[in-house]
């Protein structure tokens, strides 16, 4: 059996050890914290639970493509899914105006030309343009060589703003078709259209959160590990990836143990990847260059809200709120307008939830704002630290309030996480929400390869094709099809579906 050792825990390394050890690999995973999961992590105060990153996906009905690729990881029949609210999933609030998302493209653009009687034929081009951009791809159709390149070229090349506002000619309607560019850290001029596209399509097919957390997801990923013969170790921090003259041949665990490998594996953030490189001449000082010189996305700053018993109506639908006349440009601020926009959810405990226990806020936050504190740890950040924080979880509180008058009343207890938290836990660059940024202005020099020059060194998760549930199990797929073959892939997960 060859043995493939895995670095990090998230969706990315869980899913690409799932599916390995299937296949009679001899799989470790690494993790070098005390839990499993990256942003599928869940966390527990005063006995109640909070969800940190994976808060919906969508796609997940009978037949979709993220319930087939649960299903050919063996984890379709463990994980509870809660429907989100059909006809509303999403509520985009502008200004005070607030939109909803339908799922279903049909009911998506009726629900829209309601507010926007002049743009019906606009939104059936839009849609149908989304609709090519999803179908065009052989991994989210499970189509073996179905890919259309000439599509996914061009519209990895345009930006998002471009192409909608190419197609849509009212000014607010432009705006409410990207009021969930939370999920994607999208900014003006850069993000490529097909990210939208993609995320668009994949959570207005169907939208679900997952009762129980989405740590859930984690454990049903290590359980089928497990099953296959593959283990998970954590408190184990690979510190280096050990190579000879032409490939890897081990990684190095806390700076002591050796752990031999046919295959190394790294589901860590692709400039982490580099410093475990480091000693190597086997990585070219271009490549080592360009990717520590590309951008990320910008962080993010939560507020967890733990709910008095009964206090607050369970909210079945993602509320996204700009306070300013226009989604674009969240990222940019100063201490006087911050925030300008958040995302604020409800967690599923149970089905047919009545009232919520806990909720969070989520808005952007810089790195560079925390400056003061780069060279501190989780817990040991000081006074000043918390202070800062706690300011900001409050004028995050206020702003909420503004929508749901009273609701400070009815908070037990809030928490905060800052993109230094982020950091610590995931070992993302500068505590950014999504890793690496998409930049249509960067073109290929902008995108991370699964393959490195090392030839048995490859990397997965959210950075080398796109973040999320469906975006990183997409990455998984390419990195095993390297030890797999694509059509080998595309036969197995057809026939699980059978």
């Amino acid at each position: 059996m060859k043995k493939v050792v895995i670095i990090g825990s998230g969706l990315g390394g869980l899913s690409t050890g799932v599916v390995l050890a299937k296949n009679g690999y001899d799989v470790t995973v690494l993790e070098q914290g005390n839990q499993i999961g990256g942003c599928l992590q869940c966390f527990y105060r005063h006995g109640v639970k909070f969800e940190t990153g994976m808060h919906f996906v969508g796609s997940a009905d009978e037949g979709q493509i993220l319930n087939k690729m649960l299903r050919y990881l063996e984890i379709d029949d463990k994980l509870l899914l809660s429907r989100l609210d059909v006809d509303c999933y999403n509520v985009i609030s502008i200004n005070g105006q607030k939109f909803n998302y339908a799922n279903g493209q049909e009911a998506f653009i009726n629900q829209m030309a309601s507010y926007f009687p002049s743009q019906t034929d606009n939104l059936v081009q839009y849609c149908q343009i989304v609709n090519s951009i999803s179908t065009s791809s052989s991994l989210h159709t499970l189509k073996y060589d179905s890919t259309d390149n000439t599509i996914n070229t061009e519209y990895q090349l345009r930006s998002v703003n471009d192409v909608i506002e190419h197609i849509i000619t009212d000014p607010l309607l432009q705006k409410v078709l990207v009021g969930d560019l939370p999920l994607y850290a999208a900014e003006r001029d850069k993000t490529p259209f097909s990210i939208h596209a993609f995320i668009m399509d994949f959570y207005n097919q169907s939208a679900f959160r997952f009762v129980g957390g989405s740590n859930t997801v984690a454990n049903a990923l290590a359980n089928v590990l497990e099953k296959y013969g593959g283990e998970v170790c954590t408190r184990s921090k690979a510190t280096r990836i050990i190579c000879n003259d032409t490939r890897a041949i081990g990684v190095e665990i806390n700076g002591e143990q050796v752990l031999a490998a046919d295959y190394v594996i790294s589901a860590t953030h692709p400039m982490r990847t580099m410093e475990m490189l480091s000693d190597t001449h086997l990585i070219r000082p271009a490549f080592r260059k360009r990717i520590n010189s590309i951008p990320q996305t910008v962080g993010g700053f939560s507020v967890y809200l733990h709910f008095k018993e009964n206090a607050v109506p369970y909210m079945n639908h993602n509320f996204f709120c700009y306070n300013t006349d226009t989604p674009w440009g969240c990222e940019q601020y100063d201490d006087s307008i911050w925030p300008k926009g958040y995302l604020y959810m409800h967690m599923c405990d149970k089905p047919l939830q009545q009232f919520a226990r806990t909720g969070v806020i989520i808005s952007y936050m810089r790195i560079e704002d925390l400056k003061p504190w780069w060279h501190t740890s989780v817990g040991h950040r000081g006074t000043e630290y918390e202070t800062f924080v706690h300011e900001h979880a409050m004028r995050l509180i206020q702003s909420l309030c503004k929508q749901f008058p009273g609701l400070d009343k009815n908070i037990e207890h809030f928490y905060v996480s800052s993109p230094l938290s982020y950091r610590d836990y995931t070992g993302t660059e500068g505590g950014s929400l999504y890793g690496i940024a998409k930049d249509v202005t960067l073109g290929s020099a902008g995108r991370v390869p699964h393959k490195t020059r090392i030839p048995n060194v490859f990397m997965t998760g959210q950075n080398i094709n796109s973040h999320g549930m469906l975006g990183c199990i997409v990455g998984t797929m390419v990195t095993c099809s390297e030890l797999l073959t694509s059509k080998y892939m595309y036969e197995q997960i057809v026939e699980a579906n059978k």
